[in-house]
């Protein structure tokens, strides 16, 4: 018998949102536990959650036993598990520029804009909303510009951010533009992240993860 999959997610986590991207891709079932990253002052924060996973973050899929950190490391771990479909292209080149395009978001966008800093912006230094959403925009639209740069002249690009099939990249580029529509980032530069965007949107693995899908997000 095959060993369970559970994904402890928060339907708005663009991190978790990667994660059940890749368990869509490959058609494996798994469960849902929602961690709510807001209510009752996060439940991320809660010790049982914080013993099993000391960064009080998500996603957290746990296999079987065994508990995976961090969005990029799960994916890359379903990927050895599980190699059909990939999620890496074949030859070590096209994974370098796959892998740089997933951390562009994931290392460099993202950290400056999660929730944790928010809050220290908000309840240690008390930066007013509007300041809050200043810093997300310049930010997302910093690495949003650089990610159509590398798109839109390279020869890899294709109906997705490398090829013909969703790779890791799009795996985090749509959470990502998600989060820059939610904080009101005006997309019309980024013609080649809209239509990549759209062909990934119109897969079901996509669709089905989308935040206003899951078992958590409000009604």
């Amino acid at each position: 018998m095959a060993e369970p999959l559970t994904l402890y997610s928060y339907w708005r986590s663009s991190a978790a949102y990667r994660v059940r991207i890749g368990l869509n891709l490959k058609a494996l079932p798994y469960e849902i536990v929602p961690v709510h990253l807001v209510r009752n002052g996060g439940e991320q924060l809660r010790p049982e959650y914080a013993a099993a996973n000391p960064q009080k973050l998500v996603p957290m899929l746990e296999h079987g036993r065994r508990r995976l950190l961090q969005s990029l490391a799960i994916l890359e771990y379903l990927d050895e598990v599980w190699p059909s479909p990939p999620l890496l292209p074949a030859t070590a080149r096209e994974r370098q520029r796959v892998r740089a395009l997933a951390q562009l978001v994931a290392c460099d966008i993202h950290p400056l804009n999660n929730l944790r800093v928010m809050r220290f912006f908000e309840h240690d230094w008390n930066v007013p909303q509007p300041e809050r959403d200043v810093w997300m925009r310049h930010w997302m639209t910093e690495g949003l510009a650089a990610f159509e740069a590398l798109l839109s002249d390279h020869p890899s690009t294709d109906a997705f951010c490398d090829g013909h099939a969703p790779t890791l990249a799009d795996c985090c580029l749509v959470p990502q533009v998600y989060n820059a529509r939610r904080f009101g980032v005006d997309m019309t530069p980024y013609p080649t992240i809209r239509r990549i965007e759209a062909a990934c949107l119109a897969l079901p693995a996509f669709e089905a993860a989308r935040p206003e899908r899951q078992p958590d997000a409000p009604t």
